[in-house]
């Protein structure tokens, strides 16, 4: 017997699929098939739910923005020290270090691409890194350095992108575990 989905679980899984392959794959790799085929969903069905590959990429955009929100919260919520909020955002390396190895950062690497194809949602996908801007910016509030807190919070983001890109392009866990390290030491005394 044939699983009945609702609509809106249908869509949630179509999201969820093309999310993975704009991450593995690249947005522009990606096609309305591949999106389709990873589903198990006809393309009729498929066309219901979304009527263009901008459509799906906006979704993406917006779960991306949602989870990055639930996490900052989590950790807000979970973690007293500001310090110690911050350390949770640098060992976001080291616990997705073998996906960050094999396609880079989620948000960087989506970012980047739509930037090189000058696409619409550049500037949308950029709000993610914003939300990590801004939370991290608060957090140096806290930690009494209001007077430079954003330009603390664009170093770090500086940092764990860099880290990110070249863990892509080595391939080398022993660095990602260094420079988390070097990054959490200068964390605990932010110099700039």
């Amino acid at each position: 017997m044939a699983e009945i989905r609702s609509p809106s679980s249908v869509r949630s899984r179509i999201v969820e699929v093309a999310d993975r392959l704009f991450y593995e794959r690249g947005f522009e790799a990606t096609s309305f098939a591949d999106i389709a085929t990873d589903t198990g969903l006809s393309r009729g069905n498929f066309y219901y739910h979304f009527k263009s590959k901008d459509e799906i990429l906006a979704a993406v955009i917006s779960l991306r923005m949602a989870r990055t929100r639930e996490m900052l919260t989590v950790w807000e919520s979970e973690t007293p020290e500001p310090a110690d909020r911050m350390l949770a955002f640098a060992n976001i390396l080291i616990t997705n270090r073998a996906k960050i190895m094999a396609h880079g950062c989620p948000v960087g690497t989506l970012c980047a691409e739509l930037a090189k194809l000058e696409h619409g949602a550049q500037d949308e996908a950029a709000t993610i890194f914003t939300l990590f801007r801004d939370w991290l910016t608060r957090q140096f509030v806290a930690l009494g350095r209001a007077d430079n807190a954003d330009a603390l919070a664009m170093h770090v983001l500086m940092r764990s992108q860099g880290i990110a890109s070249l863990a892509t392009a080595f391939r080398d866990e022993a660095f990602i575990a260094r420079e988390v390290d070097a990054l959490a030491a200068w964390l605990s005394h932010p110099k700039l």
